[in-house]
């Protein structure tokens, strides 16, 4: 069981990389468009949002990272310690980038998603989902979700039985390919994993990673005796799902 559970881990990694690094490019470009700056523009964001103190762990990411980053130093030492956000967001964790993106206003957060192919379709939501959805994108929730998922592996903590901060599942069932999400909301294992795969179908379009899981979970922990995939949260027809069974993005 720790076998498995640090294959998976090791998984799991390598995908949040991969969403991490798409998260980041389309975060900066999109806020980049419009201004080099524009995250140290509080107007840009929701009026929830602390973004001084947003602004103070950047600088604190910053003064980290000047030390090996020579992006950084030059910008620092040509521009007056402006350091634009396609620069900025080299340096900053994978949680200040979902902290940044959840306090963005809805339509900047929907122009992201959907480049990163979280495309939902509202006409199949209640009125009261459709809402909540406009008012802040579910993604803002699930990157959240990946955030500290990222942090527990980093910190060599088990996650094949762990319970992690709860995320909207409605919109995202929506998606054809995240239609075997539970309902309700998610907090196991199992959404995170079908989340990734999703992404990198748009990301890492014929990576095999999903089918890579398929096969640690079939082979290596449905042979443990007295462990049942529910406790990660699978369904029990999981495996009759394309997602398990055809590369990311076919």
């Amino acid at each position: 069981l720790y076998e498995f559970d640090r294959k998976l881990r090791t998984l799991i990694h390598d995908a949040i990389e991969h969403v991490e690094i798409g998260v980041r490019s389309h975060v900066s470009y999109h806020l980049g468009s419009s201004d080099p700056l524009a995250h140290e523009n509080s107007v840009l964001f929701r009026p929830s949002f602390d973004h001084s103190r947003w602004i103070d762990v950047a600088r604190r990411r910053i003064a980290r990272a000047r030390v090996h980053s020579e992006p950084i130093r030059h910008h620092l030492s040509r521009y007056s310690g402006s350091v634009p956000i396609w620069v900025l967001t080299e340096v900053l964790d994978f949680a200040d980038i979902s902290k940044l993106y959840e306090g963005m206003h809805s339509r900047d957060q929907w122009a992201i998603a959907n480049r990163l192919g979280v495309t939902i379709d509202l006409s199949t939501l209640s009125k009261n989902q459709q809402q909540r959805a406009k008012k802040e994108h579910p993604l803002a929730r699930w990157l959240e979700h990946l955030s500290i998922l990222r942090n527990s592996i980093a910190h060599h903590a088990r996650v094949w039985n762990r319970s992690f901060t709860p995320a909207p599942t409605a919109a995202l069932r929506t998606i054809p390919t995240l239609s075997s999400l539970p309902r309700g909301q998610s907090e196991q294992l199992y959404g995170a994993l079908a989340l990734l795969a999703h992404l990198l179908g748009g990301l890492a379009p014929g990576s095999t990673w999903n089918l890579t899981v398929h096969s640690l979970v079939e082979d290596e922990f449905e042979h443990i005796e007295g462990r049942t995939t529910s406790e990660m949260g699978f369904p029990s027809d999981w495996k009759h799902y394309d997602q398990w069974s055809m590369r990311c993005g076919d």
